[in-house]
């Protein structure tokens, strides 16, 4: 395997030192995605985050500051993850407000209906069996909580299909997609929306 092909694959489980340097780039690189996916939240209320993926942790970090009084437990399959995102929220950490564990979101650690919202930003291109993975979000939703997806790619676009092609077990859906696999599993309003230039879409589906 080449360095290239190496380091763009530890986007679906950093691991090592390539994936400390994958992880380190995320937070940054994804961070006008993630304010623009965020922005969709005007009017929706939480008290109580699940952030899954959570990569470097710099969203959830977002999100404690955008809802002041909830507390966020964020989660990511990737021990590197974790401690990268540990480290981004210490102080959100110290203050009781926020918990990073490690985890597969196939068989979330978390009881039933314990979130009223729940995020998953670039990262179910590599959830195995996405319904499933969709059920269990369901399952640890309060009936009426939202659950935001916020992906670079529509599933359509030419540069997201060649990396699909290189980073084994990554799949780009599209709104279309994720909304049918969405309503499989019981969530009742799905609405999407695609950036006016770029390939994004963010996905909100209530419970």
């Amino acid at each position: 395997m080449g360095l290239f092909k190496k380091f763009v694959s530890q986007t679906r489980k950093p691991e090592g030192f390539l994936g400390k340097l994958m992880v380190g780039s995320m937070n940054g690189g994804h961070a006008k995605l993630a304010d623009w996916g965020m922005s969709h939240l005007d009017g929706i209320t939480a008290t109580c985050i699940a952030e899954l993926g959570c990569g470097g942790g710099r969203n959830a970090s977002e999100l404690l500051k955008r809802y002041p009084q909830a507390k966020l437990t964020a989660m990511d399959y990737s021990g590197v993850s974790v401690e990268k995102a540990k480290g981004t929220n210490k102080a959100f950490i110290a203050a009781g407000r926020c918990t990073v564990l490690q985890g597969n979101v196939a068989s979330l650690p978390f009881a039933d209906k314990a979130f009223d919202l729940a995020t998953a930003f670039e990262t179910v291109y590599f959830w195995p069996s996405l319904e499933r993975c969709f059920a269990e979000v369901c399952r640890v939703l309060q009936p009426g909580g939202t659950f935001v997806i916020c992906n670079e790619s529509d599933g359509t676009d030419e540069t997201a299909l060649k990396f699909e092609k290189i980073i084994d077990g990554m799949k780009c859906y599209t709104a279309e997609q994720l909304t049918t696999s969405l309503k499989a599993v019981g969530f009742s309003d799905v609405r999407t929306d695609h950036h006016p230039s770029k390939p994004w879409i963010t996905v909100l589906a209530r419970k």
